[in-house]
């Protein structure tokens, strides 16, 4: 599985377990969301075996937009060995999220 659909405990165990995690955090609503889904997934299956990539629901896990202050959607924040270190708001090309991927691995 190349793109996770994280619930809160699936989420805390990611970014507990794992080097890298990046997380798309969205809604189904969401038309500029929709538009990233597809750059998500190829993240998803170019990264496989080095970084775990995932998607939060918003809508679905209020508490975890909570915690993480998303104001706008999608928001992708990447998390190194449990602690967020770069957060991207917006849709942004592929090669934004491959730089900042590469430059953390």
């Amino acid at each position: 599985m190349a793109v996770q659909h994280f619930n809160q405990a699936s989420f805390n165990n990611a970014i507990s377990g794992n080097h890298l995690v990046l997380v798309d955090f969205w809604a189904t609503w969401c038309g500029p969301c929709r538009m990233l889904a597809p750059v998500i997934e190829q993240l998803g299956a170019q990264y496989e075996g080095k970084v775990v990539v995932g998607k939060v629901d918003t809508d679905e896990q209020p508490a975890l937009a909570m915690q993480f202050g998303i104001m706008s959607i999608p928001t992708v924040i990447l998390f190194k060995d449990g602690k967020e270190v770069e957060r991207k708001v917006g849709v942004m090309p592929a090669q934004v999220y491959s730089q900042m991927l590469d430059a953390a691995l």
